[in-house]
């Protein structure tokens, strides 16, 4: 059961990104730049994602546990930034 929930929420955080990246490039002139910085922040989901795929169905030892945590930390300091730059 676990395995199910974690490949849904890659795919759904990647599903995310596509969707995002695909109406910010469908609708540059009307698209706040917030919409691209939403999806980079899901495209570092769906990676941090992956990799918990990975770490525990694959390799089943924990040993990327550093690498997921600071993939998800970017991704959301990445969204982060992006709010304040488009609060300015």
């Amino acid at each position: 059961m676990a395995t199910a929930v974690y490949l849904l929420c890659a795919f759904a955080s990647a599903g995310c990104a596509v969707l995002l990246f695909w109406t910010s490039w469908r609708h540059r002139s009307r698209v706040r730049p917030l919409v691209l910085w939403t999806a980079l922040c899901f495209t570092g989901f769906a990676i941090s994602n992956g990799l918990v795929v990975i770490d525990l169905i694959v390799l089943r030892n924990g040993a990327l546990a550093t690498a997921r945590a600071a993939t998800a930390c970017l991704a959301s300091a990445v969204l982060l930034f992006g709010l304040i730059w488009d609060a300015s």
